[in-house]
């Protein structure tokens, strides 16, 4: 019997980790090949591929960013191969699979829950030509064609389940995100996510965790993504984790989603240590307010929130990335832009804004009524509004969300917008939200953007503020587009002045000056010099302006260097 286990991942940068466990735990029963697609992929190129191998059984593993596809490609599928097995699995699949065969006669079986024992029996059955009842967590048909729902289960002890990946996988894998967990489950219970569904944590051993990230490290692996609901659940599981990974000689970064509030001093102490850009730390917060946390079943403690956040920044080694959920229950536009500032104000790498989905097995589709929730009847259930949001002020977050994504997220504009921040009393919401009715009003969420484009977005927004002077913005303007892209993008309205000091930067580079603020420094050529470093010379004291938000007067020389990380910069006098 050959099988073939395939999904759509949400892009071509990503792969598939279930897929990997399945085809490694079922291989003793049957031939299994595995194919990976991505949502972008054409419908009849996908369908082709498939055909290619003229599977016997074909498995599909289901998710909400590819679950309406899916269903499209599976339809042809039987169409084409009409006596192959259709099997599904996958969180879109697992917590209503009754209604899902019902609406999918193509599909004879559903896998709940975690799949690897129930597949392996599954496949063995089918195999010698009978499926018994008795696979509990498999919805089926029986021979009148009603549809008998199982329930979902769990793989009690993870260290029975193989390593996934192999030495002969990693050229392949050569250019996506590899996906690894060293545990299942969650010790919290928010009810918008889907780990409220299952109770408790287990983990793999240690020793076998710490061998498979040395597997990684050999292959010299771009990023590893844990998969871990939440990274720190217990202590003696990823304290030797992060300090194998302080003491390890590589360039693979590793990422982790972790509840930051949890982390002590030990923790602190060793992620201190850590080489520049080694991990990467996800934290979900999804709001301050504390009634709406509450009523989802979650806790933040804000004040180690806030320390734990500020002491990691400030160690400047890793990306942080926060999260905020807009569509919880008891959360107005008043109380979101509460939480949007108050986490805004700890200054992340990147603040991620999500809208609240009622995700088939999560607490808070309980809870539609009683909150007034209207949401997408089909994948990805997005709430349209609720008794706290009009769908309004909803649609107005979604443009906000993108404007946010290009001007903060991207890395771009930090000094510019933080200043015109301060001059609103320091309201960051505010900013944001006139940006998006400026946005708005122009139809720019309509059309597509360059990043040279957004400048001059920008500075002709900051032109519509009375309280504003020009000049500080072209300045920060011009700084921050030196700051970002290795200098690369120079917008020609801006007042670069190149040739004006173009006799005194020349006497800079060509004489002693340069060793003074570069130690390495060894002049070349032209061309070199300009991909390595640039100078320019700001009407005011730039550095001033940026520390203290005064307007000084004053013309001073700032050196950029553009190296392979983030670009330094410095004063220097011509």
């Amino acid at each position: 019997m050959k099988v073939l286990l395939t999904t759509l991942n949400a892009k071509y940068t990503h792969s598939s980790l279930a897929l990997r466990y399945l085809k490694d735990y079922c291989q003793d029963v049957c031939e299994l090949e595995l194919l990976e697609f991505s949502i972008n992929n054409q419908l009849l190129d996908m369908l082709g591929q498939i055909y290619e191998t003229k599977p016997d059984c074909i498995g599909f593993a289901c998710y909400i960013w590819n679950i309406d596809l899916t269903q499209k490609l599976i339809q042809l599928v039987h169409k084409t191969l009409p006596n192959c097995k259709i099997i599904c699995g996958g969180p879109e699949v697992s917590y209503e699979p009754r209604e899902f065969m019902l609406g999918m006669p193509e599909v004879d079986y559903v896998i709940q829950g975690e799949g690897e024992v129930t597949l392996h029996t599954l496949l063995d059955q089918l195999k010698h030509g009978e499926v018994s009842e008795a696979i509990t967590a498999v919805t089926r048909r029986d021979r009148n064609g009603d549809v008998l729902e199982g329930h979902a289960i769990v793989v009690d002890d993870l260290n029975t389940l193989p390593f996934p990946y192999h030495d002969q996988d990693m050229k392949a894998l050569a250019d996506k995100i590899i996906y690894y967990e060293s545990s299942r489950g969650c010790p919290f219970s928010c009810q918008y996510c889907l780990s409220c569904a299952t109770k408790g944590v287990r983990f793999l051993d240690i020793e076998r965790v710490l061998g498979e990230l040395q597997f990684f490290i050999r292959h010299n692996v771009r990023q590893v993504k844990f998969v871990d609901r939440t990274f720190n659940a217990k202590k003696s599981h990823f304290m030797p984790i992060l300090e194998f990974l302080a003491q390890a000689d590589c360039q693979t970064n590793f990422h982790f989603e972790i509840a930051v509030d949890y982390m002590d001093a030990d923790v602190l102490a060793v992620l201190k240590q850590m080489p520049v850009r080694r991990v990467q730390l996800e934290i979900g917060i999804q709001s301050t307010n504390e009634i709406t946390l509450k009523q989802v079943c979650r806790v933040n403690h804000w004040d180690d929130i806030v320390h734990n956040i500020t002491t990691i920044l400030g160690f400047h080694n890793m990306h942080l990335h926060v999260d905020l959920i807009i569509g919880l229950p008891n959360e107005d536009l008043v109380s979101f832009a509460r939480s949007f500032n108050e986490v805004y104000a700890l200054k992340p790498d990147m603040l991620q804004i999500g809208f609240l989905k009622m995700l088939k097995g999560a607490g808070i589709t309980a809870m539609a009524k009683e909150h007034g929730y209207v949401f997408m009847n089909m994948a990805p259930y997005q709430v349209l509004s609720n008794t706290y949001m009009s769908y309004g002020e909803i649609r107005m977050l979604h443009t906000f969300e993108d404007v946010f994504e290009r001007y903060y997220n991207a890395g771009r504009f930090r000094n510019t917008i933080q200043y015109v921040i301060s001059m609103l009393g320091g309201d960051a919401f505010a900013f944001y939200e006139k940006l998006t009715c400026y946005w708005e009003k122009r139809q720019f969420h309509l059309i597509a953007h360059t990043t040279k484009s957004l400048y001059q977005y920008l500075y002709d927004f900051c032109q519509t503020l009375d309280f504003l002077s020009i000049q500080p913005i072209e300045q920060l303007l011009l700084f921050d587009a030196l700051l970002a892209d290795h200098g690369s993008i120079r917008p020609l309205f801006l007042p670069w002045n190149q040739d004006t000091y173009q006799e005194e930067t020349s006497a800079f580079w060509r004489g002693d000056e340069a060793q003074n603020y570069i130690l390495e420094y060894a002049f070349t050529n032209w061309r070199d010099l300009k991909k390595k470093y640039h100078i320019e010379v700001f009407a005011i004291d730039i550095i001033m302006l940026i520390n203290s938000g005064k307007v000084i007067q004053e013309p001073t020389a700032v050196l950029f260097r553009f190296a392979e990380g983030e670009t330094s910069y410095q004063k220097i006098v011509l």
